[in-house]
């Protein structure tokens, strides 16, 4: 029988993670829509009056990020992959372990956290003692601490769904936590006031959890804390690096909301400007990226470098694909966007401009973040995990030094501290891409050719973009124009330069159809 060839097996991959990342990418456009309308709901009742919100919930935020978040990527995906493909009395065992484990630890810290939410809060924002703000931070602080458990739970069971799999019901854990906050946003908000959001955190937190417990139909969980195994022993080595580069990460994003309590306003401002950003950041680079990662994590453990090489040279283009134009339709449209969202009852047109000078700001990082997710992703693959996350200790010094200088140099005001976390997510990518010459190769892979076809339509599309938004009246009919034509104008300059990632999905599209 004839053997099924490199070319093949690969085009059968690149289909299969094509899938996998449709279905994530369905689930993230819900996620980032309802991201969205929670932030205009929110933006709605306080305007630029959640500054206190904004620094407390960054506290839970980060204690995920650096017990669950990161390990997801560098060490229980590449881990879990293997063993679920074996043994599944073996895989529940490890996976419960972890689980037990990563719970244990997370309710001791959350505990910590609660009591001295004092000290806590004046080292995250030291500027709220000035403004009278910090009883109401620490209460928010210890009102959060539940949501750090059941959120830590939440990722738990990603890691394992993913590592099995099954993308759907993961997707779509942040939709339900949106749905959290907008229910206490918009119900709440009379009886509770601010804390409306605390509760609705907690209700979020609760529908991550609920949401992703059919995917464990049939799961073995087991009361151990074997901590000897070779599995559970091989997790922990690879997230301790991954703990240092998180940890590095805290410092950067603590010292930067402390920066941010220092302006009134600015601490909301730049959540409204990050979650614009965070919408084609996550709708595009996080699905492909945690869609790529246990196909790269097989290959990687095979040794199969061609392989390896076509699934990473996909996932970037596609990225370069949707990331570009993005960008430049955010640049192109800034205020028209942020009015059509945010400017309604407490939200003032003068917040408007505020917050539109910020995503500016933000939006030069924008391409170099997302790229960097794949690459970072493809280094994890290889379960390598310390030198990327000391590559995170020389980010958070570029954010410092450039935040710092611009502080005091300058009169740009919060501006500076934007400025200093675009420079620190471009100077992760350049560092890192550096580094990682020798572990995931970019020659062949014409990732040159695609940026720069890319770029071309995403120049064109902002001119087309921000003229068609002149012709018109009014911030929604002008994003609805805006977008329209210039989204019309890149996917035809896409079609006319032969973008292959575009060609790709053209393609399959064609013979699904045609199959149909």
């Amino acid at each position: 029988m004839q053997q099924p060839t490199t070319a093949t097996t690969a085009q059968s991959t690149t289909r299969q993670i094509a899938i996998a990342a449709l279905l994530i990418a369905v689930g993230n456009i819900a996620s980032r829509v309802l991201g969205l309308v929670r932030e205009s709901v929110i933006g709605a009742n306080f305007g630029l009056s959640v500054d206190t919100f904004t620094v407390a919930s960054a506290i839970p935020n980060q204690l995920y990020d650096l017990l669950i978040s990161g390990a997801i990527s560098a060490a229980l995906v590449p881990v879990f992959s293997e063993y679920a493909e074996g043994d599944q009395r073996e895989f529940w065992h490890v996976a419960s372990t972890i689980i037990n484990l990563a719970l244990l630890v997370l309710a001791s810290l959350a505990a910590l956290l609660a009591l001295f939410a004092g000290p806590i809060v004046a080292l995250t924002g030291s500027g709220f003692a000035v403004r009278g703000l910090s009883n109401e931070a620490e209460a928010m602080v210890r009102g959060l601490m539940p949501a750090v458990v059941l959120t830590g739970l939440s990722g738990l069971i990603t890691a394992l769904l993913y590592a099995r799999q099954k993308f759907l019901l993961p997707a779509f854990t942040t939709s339900a936590y949106n749905i959290g906050i907008i229910i206490g946003a918009l119900f709440l908000t009379p009886w509770f006031g601010p804390f409306a959001l605390v509760v609705g955190v907690l209700i979020g937190a609760t529908f991550q959890v609920l949401l992703q417990l059919p995917g464990l139909r049939g799961a073995t969980y087991r009361p151990t804390l074997d901590l000897a195994h070779p599995g559970v022993r091989r997790i922990l080595r690879l997230y301790a690096p991954v703990a240092l580069g998180v940890g590095f990460s805290t410092v950067g994003v603590l010292f930067d909301r402390n920066l941010a309590s220092q302006f009134t306003g600015a601490a909301s401002a730049m959540r409204y400007a990050t979650t614009l950003v965070q919408f084609p950041l996550g709708l595009v680079a996080a699905a492909v990226s945690f869609a790529v990662l246990p196909t790269l994590s097989r290959q990687s453990s095979a040794g199969d470098e061609a392989g390896f090489a076509a699934t990473f040279g996909m996932g970037m283009k596609v990225v370069l694909l949707l990331v570009l134009p993005a960008t430049f339709m955010l640049a192109a449209l800034a205020n028209p966007v942020v009015a059509a969202i945010f400017q309604r009852k407490n939200f003032s047109p003068e917040d408007v401009a505020v917050t539109a000078q910020a995503l500016l700001l933000y939006l030069p990082g924008l391409p170099a973040a997302a790229i960097d997710q794949v690459l970072l992703f493809a280094v994890y693959a290889h379960k390598r995990t310390l030198m990327p996350n000391l590559v995170q200790g020389a980010a958070v010094v570029i954010y410092a030094v450039t935040a710092l200088s611009l502080l005091a140099f300058t009169n740009l005001g919060f501006g500076a501290l934007v400025i200093g976390n675009s420079a620190q997510w471009i100077g992760h990518l350049l560092i890192l891409a550096l580094l990682s010459r020798n572990l995931v190769s970019l020659r062949g892979l014409r990732l040159g050719e695609a940026m720069f076809k890319c770029l071309l339509a995403s120049m064109a599309l902002a001119a087309a973009a921000w003229g068609a938004s002149q012709l018109v009246q009014g911030p929604v009919v002008q994003v609805v124009c805006g977008g329209a034509v210039g989204a019309l104008v890149y996917g035809s300059l896409c079609l006319l330069l032969r973008v292959e990632a575009l060609d790709f999905f053209v393609g399959a599209l064609r013979r699904k159809v045609r199959r149909a």
